[in-house]
């Protein structure tokens, strides 16, 4: 065990899944850049090659569908895309053919990964911070993974290169520059199980990806107000770890999710809709959604600031729940509790 920052874990286990499985490629927009997609593929790049790892021309839809070829025809590759709101450009590949080819095809393996950034910061404006999650859980035949440390985010890349379906794998921005330790051996982290972040009694929080270190924040500080706040990492948002969220639930019988999306029509959504059908009886107040306002976000960094919503935000949203009191869903609300951000991105 040592320490490595979220990128450097990504990078490690790129390239151990890729020494493990010579059908294993890696393709992009500046894989081979000395920048390396923020240094998580140059590492690749210097071991394997460009036979290996190779710049493709910015065009979504044709390389998505030269990767569906090479998967069908028993490659492993892994795509990697700058942001994931551009992934929108390739929805007709991954959801009409990636997607159903295995239902279409009596049962043949399209084994790719798409790895995608989700922005924020550095005035990325509206269409380079969206965090379009939702949109790829929606479809039967796609799995999502929204690693939230550098341990998962590791052992669930190697995993995700592993499974014979397609596989949309988000990485945030925000999260490269957090360390942990992480095991030096090749490992998996399974797709669809929850982690336990942080035991408590009071309310369960359920979140994704930066959400999750800002509700352990929240959470922190809480706690010197005897609150106590069970964290929840979903780590994968389809499928969904229904069996650990209702165990939470039970025990807490508050929840809040707090979703790197919209409020509207997201991953926050559809927790809460399974929580109310499965487990209603268990809650004593109605489960909240942290997450963004339903519109765009802004290019200014004030503005971002107040846009996106933090530790404060769920704080103050814990607060309410507690007391039975209104959730004023501003981002001025408690903001000191969050951490300044800080660029470059």
């Amino acid at each position: 065990m040592r320490e490595l920052t979220y990128a450097e874990a990504l990078s490690e286990g790129l390239i151990q899944a890729m020494e493990r499985d010579a059908s294993v490629f890696t393709m992009g927009v500046g894989v081979d850049d000395p920048k390396g997609i923020f240094g998580t593929t140059l590492g690749a790049y210097r071991k394997f090659g460009d036979a290996r790892v190779f710049d493709i021309p910015l065009s979504e839809p044709a390389l998505t569908g030269a990767a569906i070829g090479a998967a069908l025809h028993g490659m492993r590759p892994v795509m990697v895309h700058a942001r994931n709101d551009f992934l929108l450009v390739t929805m007709d590949q991954l959801a009409n053919t990636a997607a159903k080819w295995p239902y279409a095809s009596g049962g043949t393996h399209v084994p790719i990964v798409i790895r995608a950034i989700i922005g924020r910061g550095w005035g990325q404006g509206a269409q380079h911070a969206q965090s379009l999650q939702a949109a790829f859980a929606h479809f039967p035949g796609l799995k999502v993974v929204m690693p939230a440390t550098p341990y998962d985010a590791k052992g669930l890349l190697a995993a995700s290169i592993r499974e014979d379906c397609p596989v949309i794998f988000l990485d945030h921005r925000r999260l490269y520059d957090q360390r942990e330790e992480v095991p030096e051996a090749y490992y998996e982290v399974p797709l669809g199980e929850a982690v336990v972040r942080r035991y408590g009694d009071d309310v369960s929080i359920v979140a994704d990806s930066i959400m999750v270190a800002d509700s352990l924040k929240a959470a922190a500080a809480l706690e010197r107000e005897d609150i106590s706040t069970e964290v929840i990492d979903l780590r994968t948002v389809s499928p969904l770890d229904d069996t650990l969220i209702f165990e939470s639930v039970r025990k807490t019988h508050r929840l809040i999710v707090a979703d790197t999306s919209w409020q509207s029509f997201g991953i926050a959504s559809e927790v809460v809709s399974r929580v109310t059908r499965n487990v209603f009886e268990y809650l004593k107040a109605p489960p909240h959604i942290v997450a963004s306002p339903d519109v765009p976000s802004p290019v200014s960094f004030p503005l971002e600031r107040l846009f996106y919503p933090g530790a404060g935000e769920i704080a103050a949203t814990v607060r309410a729940i507690l007391s039975d009191t209104e959730v004023y869903q501003t981002a001025a609300v408690n903001k000191p509790i969050d951490e300044e951000f800080h660029g470059p991105f």
